[in-house]
C-alpha cells in the first residue's frame, strides 16, 4: 500500500485562524453571524461554517442591515465599509489580518504624508484587480491607486510623478521583484520611485517549502478552492516542481488512475485549505488503494 503524507506546512494561515475562530465563537454564543464575502475562498470550509449559522452576505447587502453583527475577514475592507457600519449601527467583529491591517495604515499614511500642491501621491498596488483585499488597499487612497497584475499594466503608470510601489500580502515574492526592476529600468531618475516589500512572509516562505515537498514524493494532489488566488500560486509551484501534481477542491475529484504504481503520494494545499479536508482526501487516497 502507498505512503499517504500530508504537508504539515500546508493549510490555513494565521490570518484565516483567528477569522475562523471568532466566527465560531460568535456562533456558539448566538448562533447566528453575518460574515461580509466568503470567510475563506474554499467552499467545503464556507458550507461547514454556513451549517453552524454563518450567512455571508454582499456589500449591498450591508447597506440594508441594521442592527446586527457583521464578521469582517482576514482580507481586510476599505474606509467606507466602516462608516456603513456606523451609520447602521452594525456591530464590526474585526478579522482583518494583522499584516494586511498594517499594509492599510502604511498605504493610507503615504497617502496622505506625501500629497503635495492638492495632487495626491500616485500610489502603485501590485495584486489581483478586484480581489478583496486589494479593494480594501484601494480603499485607502479613496480609489486612485493603480493596480497593476503584470508587465502589461506597467503603462497606466504615468513615469513623469513620483511612484510608491506596494504590493498585495499574497503576491509572489518574484513576480513583486520582477515588477520593481521593470518600473526601475523606465523610471525617470528626476522623479522619486519607493518600493515597499509587503509580501507576508508566511504566504512566501510557502512556496520554496512546497517545492521541496513537491519532489519528494511520486505524486502530488493539491487541495485547494477554485477562488483562492493562492491556491493558483502554489499549484503552479508544485506542478512546476513536479508534473506529475493535480489540482482538486474535494476528495470527489480524485481519479482512481492517477494513483496507479504510485507509492509515495503528498498531499498538499493553500494558506485557505483546511486540515480536515486534506484528511478527508488522504482517507479517500488509502480506500482506493484498498479497493485496487
Amino acid at each position: 500500500m502507498a505512503i499517504v503524507e500530508i504537508d504539515k506546512g500546508s493549510g490555513f494561515c494565521f490570518g484565516v485562524v483567528t477569522a475562523i475562530r471568532k466566527a465560531e465563537e460568535e456562533l456558539d454564543k448566538s448562533g447566528h453571524l453575518y460574515c461580509l464575502g466568503d470567510i475563506v475562498h474554499n467552499s467545503n470550509e464556507v458550507e461547514r461554517l454556513e451549517s453552524k449559522g454563518l450567512e455571508t452576505i454582499t456589500h449591498a447587502q450591508l447597506r440594508n442591515l441594521h442592527d446586527v453583527k457583521v464578521l469582517l475577514r482576514a482580507h481586510g475592507e476599505p474606509p467606507e465599509t466602516y462608516e456603513i457600519a456606523r451609520q447602521n449601527n452594525i456591530e464590526i467583529i474585526d478579522a482583518t489580518c494583522p499584516v494586511v491591517l498594517q499594509l492599510q495604515r502604511r498605504i493610507s499614511d503615504t497617502y496622505i504624508s506625501k500629497r503635495n500642491d492638492n495632487q495626491s501621491p500616485q500610489i502603485v498596488i501590485y495584486g489581483k484587480n478586484g480581489h478583496a483585499e486589494v479593494n480594501g488597499l484601494v480603499g485607502q487612497t479613496n480609489g486612485e491607486a493603480i493596480v497593476i497584475q503584470d508587465y502589461n499594466d506597467i503603462d497606466n503608470i504615468n513615469f513623469n510623478r513620483d511612484i510608491y510601489l506596494y504590493s498585495q500580502t499574497t503576491k509572489s515574492l518574484q513576480g513583486f521583484q520582477d515588477i520593481v526592476k521593470k518600473i526601475a529600468a523606465r523610471n525617470n531618475s528626476k522623479h522619486i520611485f519607493e518600493s515597499y516589500d509587503t509580501i507576508c512572509r508566511q504566504v512566501a516562505n510557502r512556496i520554496d517549502k512546497i517545492r521541496e515537498f513537491a519532489t519528494a514524493h511520486e505524486l502530488i494532489i493539491f487541495v485547494s478552492g477554485k477562488k483562492s488566488s493562492n491556491g493558483k500560486i502554489l499549484f503552479a509551484e508544485c506542478l512546476d516542481a513536479n508534473p506529475n501534481s493535480h489540482l482538486i477542491s474535494s476528495e470527489d475529484e480524485l481519479c482512481p488512475d492517477w494513483l496507479i504504481g504510485k507509492e509515495c503520494i503528498g498531499i498538499c494545499g493553500a494558506t485557505s485549505t483546511p486540515m480536515w479536508l486534506m484528511n478527508k482526501v488522504k482517507e479517500r487516497i488509502e480506500q482506493l488503494g484498498i479497493e485496487k
